[in-house]
This record gives C-alpha cells, sequence and structure tokens, in this order.
C-alpha cells in the first residue's frame, strides 16, 4: 500500500522527492519521509485524493538524532495520518530539518490538518524546530523566557530548583548540592 501512495504522490506533486522508511520492528510501520519543499503541497494531495482520503492528523511527535549515520545530526517530525472515509491508516510521514542548530525550519502542515496545531507547537517549544506558516507558533508548555529545548538529547536539566522540597530523593540531593554551592555536571 505505502508503495502505491508513493508513487501516486510523485507522479501528482512535480519535484516532490519522498522515501520510503522501512521499519524492521514488530510493528512494521513504514513511512514516508517527505522533502519540506513539497511537503504542504503533498500532505494536501494526500488529504484531497478521492482514492487516498488521509483526513485526520492523530498524532505529531518529534524526534532528536543527535548524530545519525554519516550525519552531524537532525531533527524530525512524524505525522500518523488516517482515512475517517476509507477507514485505513496509519500512514507515517516524517519531515527532517538539514541539522539542529540553525537549520531547523520545516513547514507547518496545520493548514491542512488542523489536529497538528497544538502538537506542532509542542514540537516546538520541546525540540526547537520552527514551523514555517504555522498561525500561532508560541510556546505552549515553557514559559517564553525558557531558552532551551528539553526533549534534545543532550539538553542538560538546571540544578537550582527554587520550589518546594518534594519526597524525591534525586530531587532533594540536587537541591542540597546547589544549596551548598556545588553544581552537577552531567
Amino acid at each position: 500500500m505505502l508503495e502505491e501512495i508513493k508513487a501516486r504522490l510523485d507522479a501528482a506533486v512535480p519535484g516532490c522527492r519522498s522515501e520510503m522508511i522501512l521499519n524492521g520492528s514488530p510493528s512494521g510501520q513504514h513511512s514516508l519521509l517527505l522533502d519540506s519543499a513539497h511537503a504542504v503541497e503533498a500532505a494536501t494531495f494526500l488529504r484531497d485524493h478521492a482514492e487516498l482520503r488521509f483526513d485526520y492528523c492523530s498524532n505529531v511527535t518529534g524526534v532528536d538524532w543527535l548524530e545519525a549515520q554519516h550525519s552531524p545530526g537532525y531533527l524530525e517530525v512524524v505525522y500518523h495520518l488516517y482515512s475517517m472515509e476509507k477507514k485505513r491508516g496509519p500512514l507515517v510521514l516524517r519531515l527532517r530539518t538539514e541539522n539542529r542548530t540553525d537549520k531547523v525550519h520545516l513547514p507547518s502542515l496545520t493548514p491542512v490538518w488542523r489536529s497538528a496545531e497544538f502538537q506542532e507547537r509542542e514540537i516546538f517549544d520541546l525540540y526547537g524546530i520552527i514551523f514555517d506558516g504555522h498561525p500561532d507558533l508560541r510556546r505552549i508548555l515553557m514559559w517564553d523566557e525558557f531558552e532551551d529545548h528539553p526533549m534534545r538529547k543532550d539538553y542538560v536539566e538546571p540544578d537550582d530548583y527554587e520550589y518546594e522540597p518534594t519526597a524525591h530523593d534525586d530531587i532533594l540531593a540536587k537541591a542540597k548540592q546547589h544549596a551548598m554551592g556545588k553544581s552537577q555536571e552531567p
């Protein structure tokens, strides 16, 4: 089925580069990696094509590939699509940034599937991916002044816990070390 969808997509969207990503796990959920330049047009085709009708985006998540094979690493967004009309899915779509530092822009698919709006905001907040064309791209979980992205694999959490002590031993230990002026190194 995925091969057929890829063939239709490549034929219908001129210049679109899609690649099948095979998944050898027991779930066997293979996916399509789309180039970001044609992602919105490809997504619109998948939603509107009479025989496909992937009209529902159930889940959007981020992935941090700190160091990928032959690559300095990149960030990835994964969309799970279903056709309510045709009763099929999921179709798993992937978009990748060029790197993890200064080329972290991807097109928003919220204009195609409204259900992606809050999930793209969460990915923006926690991974730092900037979704061009998003209708309301702002932090959703962290405060505006927060300067990092806590779901990235290289994130180092602060040691200055300024809230009430908790019964969790590891948090108490970190708070005590901070109070004594000792910082924990990762």
